[in-house]
Parts: C-alpha cells; sequence; structure tokens
C-alpha cells in the first residue's frame, strides 16, 4: 500500500518517467514496465495511481498542456497592451522551460497519437480553443473585426509549424529561430492591417 501523502510525489515521478521513456523508446515502444524501472516503482504503483498505460500518458499530456497554460496565464496577467499580449502568447509557446529536448518529442507523440485517441484529441481541441481565444481576445482590438479569425488562425498555425519544425530538427531550427520567426510573422499580420 502507498505511503499517505505520497501520491503528487508520485504522480510527478511517473509523468517524468513517462517524458523520458517516450524520449528514449518513441511512444509505441513505451511499456508500463519500462516506465516504473525508471521511476524506481512497482507497476502496481502505475495502475494505483493511473489505472494503466492509457490514463498515464493522458496525464502526461495534461500535464505538459497544464505547464504551457500557466506559462501563459502568469505572461498575460503581467500584460495590458494587446501588442504585447500577443508578443508574450507566442513566448509562452516557446517557452525554454517546456521546450526541452524531451518534452517536446513527448508533445510530438501525443501530437501524433491526436487522430487515433479520443482522449488526446480532446485534450488537444481544448488547447487549440484556447489559444485561439486568446489570439482573437487581443486581435480584435488591433485589427478589422472581419479579420480577427482568418488572422488568429494563421498566426496558431504558423506557431504549430514552427514549433514541430523546431522540434523535429533544431539544428535547422533553433526555439530563438522558431519564436522570432513567428514573432515576424505576427509584425507582418498586423501590418497588414495597417496596425
Amino acid at each position: 500500500m502507498p505511503k499517505l501523502g505520497m501520491e503528487p510525489i508520485r504522480r510527478k515521478q511517473l509523468i517524468e518517467a513517462t517524458i523520458a521513456s517516450i524520449n528514449e523508446m518513441g511512444f509505441a515502444n513505451t511499456t508500463v514496465k519500462q516506465i516504473s524501472q525508471r521511476a524506481g516503482v512497482s507497476t502496481g504503483i502505475i495502475h494505483h495511481y493511473f489505472g494503466g498505460k492509457e490514463d498515464l500518458l493522458e496525464a502526461t499530456m495534461r500535464k505538459l498542456l497544464e505547464d504551457l497554460r500557466e506559462i501563459t496565464a502568469q505572461g498575460l496577467a503581467r500584460q495590458s497592451d494587446p501588442h504585447q499580449r500577443l508578443i508574450t502568447l507566442i513566448k509562452a509557446n516557446f517557452a525554454d522551460e517546456l521546450f526541452s529536448s524531451e518534452s517536446s518529442v513527448a508533445w510530438l507523440a501525443f501530437w501524433a497519437q491526436v487522430p487515433h485517441s479520443a482522449r488526446f484529441r480532446r485534450l488537444q481541441r481544448i488547447n487549440e480553443r484556447r489559444v485561439l481565444s486568446n489570439l482573437r481576445r487581443d486581435l480584435k482590438k488591433l485589427i478589422p473585426a472581419e479579420k480577427v479569425t482568418e488572422t488568429a488562425l494563421a498566426i496558431a498555425v504558423f506557431m504549430d509549424g514552427m514549433w514541430i519544425r523546431c522540434a523535429i530538427n533544431r539544428e535547422l531550427v533553433t526555439v530563438e529561430t522558431a519564436r522570432r520567426q513567428t514573432l515576424d510573422f505576427l509584425e507582418l499580420q498586423l501590418a497588414r492591417y495597417g496596425q
């Protein structure tokens, strides 16, 4: 029986082990046994806290999304100017603390599973709605109303594309380059409508 008060510690430990396993072995080859060995616990502990591999993988994706949400919310809370808020949103999506090699491999693995998993698809849609909502909120103060949705989608797609390109090949696209190119794209979109 697990010790009282250990649940948050064990959950964090198992999520970190999951990210490391996905980074090393790939999504399909990651097993509960590998995760438990990496975390230094029995497979029973994983089943106790998460129910099984799918629940653990979902919890891992939720943790990555929550980290992104927190960094974004903290940055946006410090800004009132809509232009600066858009810059902050983009920078949060390329934050160094979220964009480690291990976590970017885990993100890519989860995204690849979105078409095949209702759980991951739901989480991805929540994140997508959050990003688009944040973009639209500030764009509507800067560009004509009829262009807000289209522009928000263009920025989100560009940001995702740069993120993926960087995650796949950091020699070709560094995090700094991806961040800068996305910020440049934002400025081009704003200039297009006279801002």
